[in-house]
């Protein structure tokens, strides 16, 4: 588990919200809003073990300021830093459920919990939507007293509701028990009901310079050459743990497949290159994966098309394949892409509702030929 010290970028804001912890003042309800891989959870499960800790360490600011700190050792913080690793608990999680008899595994939902006060709730799978049996679970265990910490903490990791969820959560959210703690992670504000906004106090991860990254790339992944480190800087938006951890060459096969989608609708007609390459998102967690690596690149793609449109060239993200998107940038026109825009969260919206894969991405590609140019 990371230190406060190793925890890259925003220190101001980090900064803040250990003075707050330590001076009693952290907010019951809080928004921690940043870009995916900014080290949201990361920092969520960081400020929990410093609330948690039963050595409860001090150090102090440039500025003498008080801020809190966690010892990382004693038993609270060993368990919740087991937590740390989020998709390894997810995925233990959902083989149990999977291991259970049908009439009890459609009323269970994924929660994790190595700690007793200490309850993170992410999005339930396949729909990987925060559902109301979560919630519910979240708000009766927030009825009773911790057990073994100074708090009970709950972190939901995504902002992604289910409407019922979003809505039952609002009172718990206005009037938590004085021993409550709630962090809910977004990357968009805008994602979130103005009825949740309004009662969360919000710390902001801001995105770090490209070059920052870069920087930091090639003390952290040495095996990278410089144009890798440039290109997943970029790639990364500002966030230092999705570059980290950065597959370039599996974004490289979601991207030529976003491509297949876009040159389909360049030439027109011939659909034969799309239908091979739809033929492989098939159902199960791996269709699921590559489907939405295939979304977030054609996302990548059109908004680099709409920055060569407006003459920002230099802010593209998919340097590599500049001369492909200044060509489609030419040939599409304002409208087009913002069509594709709303087809790709068409799509989206299907997956959701378990919609079949390939068919979804079928239908994208067929609407974008029609939709004109």
């Amino acid at each position: 588990m990371v230190t406060f010290e190793e925890f890259v970028g925003n220190s101001h804001t980090v900064e803040g919200l250990r003075a707050a912890i330590a001076a009693g003042r952290l907010p019951r309800s809080m928004i921690l809003l940043g870009p995916r891989g900014a080290g949201k959870y990361t920092l969520a499960i960081m400020l929990t073990m410093a609330l948690e800790c039963q050595l409860q360490p001090r150090e102090l600011s440039s500025e003498g300021r008080e801020l809190a700190s966690f010892c990382g050792t004693c038993r609270n913080c060993t368990r919740i830093a087991e937590a740390a690793d989020l998709d390894a608990r997810i995925e233990e999680a959902v083989t149990v459920r999977e291991d259970m008899r049908e009439t009890d595994k459609k009323d269970t939902r994924v929660l994790v919990q190595t700690h007793p006060d200490v309850l993170v709730i992410p999005p339930d799978p396949p729909q990987l939507l925060i559902k109301l049996g979560q919630i519910r679970t979240m708000i009766q265990r927030a009825q009773y007293l911790p057990t073994e910490a100074p708090a009970k903490v709950f972190i939901l990791t995504s902002a992604a509701f289910m409407k019922e969820a979003a809505n039952s959560l609002l009172k718990l959210l206005e009037e938590p028990p004085n021993y409550v703690h709630m962090i809910l992670l977004a990357e968009n504000l805008g994602e979130l009901l103005p009825t949740i906004r309004s009662r969360c106090g919000v710390s902001h991860l801001g995105a770090l310079p490209m070059e920052e990254i870069s920087s930091m790339l090639a003390k952290r992944r040495p095996e990278m050459n410089r144009s890798e480190r440039d290109l997943t800087a970029r790639l990364s938006e500002g966030a230092f743990g999705r570059a980290l951890g950065f597959n370039l060459s599996e974004y490289a096969a979601a991207r030529a497949d976003a491509l297949t989608i876009l040159q389909g609708a360049e030439r027109g007609g011939d659909h034969s290159a799309l239908f091979k390459m739809t033929e492989s998102y098939r159902a199960g967690a791996e269709g699921q994966v590559k489907t939405t690596s295939l979304l977030r690149a054609f996302s990548s793609v059109l908004e680099d098309m709409l920055l060569l449109q407006s003459g920002a060239g230099d802010r593209i993200r998919n340097i590599d394949k500049r001369a492909d998107l200044q060509r489609m940038a030419d040939t599409f026109s304002f409208d087009w892409i913002e069509s594709a825009v709303r087809a790709m969260d068409a799509v989206q919206s299907g997956l959701r509702r378990n919609l079949l894969r390939s068919l979804s991405l079928d239908a994208l590609a067929v609407e974008l030929e029609g939709a004109g140019r």
